[in-house]
């Protein structure tokens, strides 16, 4: 039985290169979501912390990869449960430019195992993405995504 609950407010970023979208494949360690889903780069902000600033943070982290732009286009809310915690998670998501060059995970021991540039043709089973990974498709289905990686 869940006993504990978590709330958690998270920033993600919606990276699109040429027609692919940049993905970090969560690890044992992922506090919120399943092990193995494609997810999108970042994270919780830290007390203190700016979302802006927890977002580049976590794109470092997670992909080896500077922000370089960012807007903000929407916020959602999520209920999940892994490991006897039930989290409320807020995430806030952002359409981003990136400094070019090919993702390489820099945290040791963090929740993302792998981070890969991917074709959208390529990711339209829901059954592989996160939740929040999945409303980024349909975001992007939307055209609301308009930043490309900057060389």
């Amino acid at each position: 039985m869940d006993t504990q609950v978590r709330t958690r407010i998270s920033a993600y970023a919606i990276a699109v290169e040429e027609d692919r979208l940049l993905l970090a494949r969560l690890s044992d360690a992922s506090p919120v979501f399943t092990p193995g889903l494609w997810h999108l780069p970042g994270g919780g902000i830290d007390p203190g912390e700016q979302p802006v600033e927890a977002l580049a943070r976590e794109l470092l982290e997670e992909t080896g990869l500077e922000l370089i732009e960012t807007r903000l286009l929407d916020a959602r809310t999520y209920s999940a449960r892994r490991n006897g915690v039930r989290w409320s998670l807020t995430a806030l998501f952002y359409a981003v430019a990136l400094q070019t060059g090919a993702p390489t995970v820099t945290e040791a021991n963090g929740s993302t195992e792998a981070a890969v540039w991917v074709s959208l043709a390529d990711v339209q089973d829901d059954t592989v993405l996160s939740p929040p990974a999945a409303d980024a498709l349909r975001m992007l289905d939307r055209a609301e995504v308009t930043f490309t990686a900057t060389r």
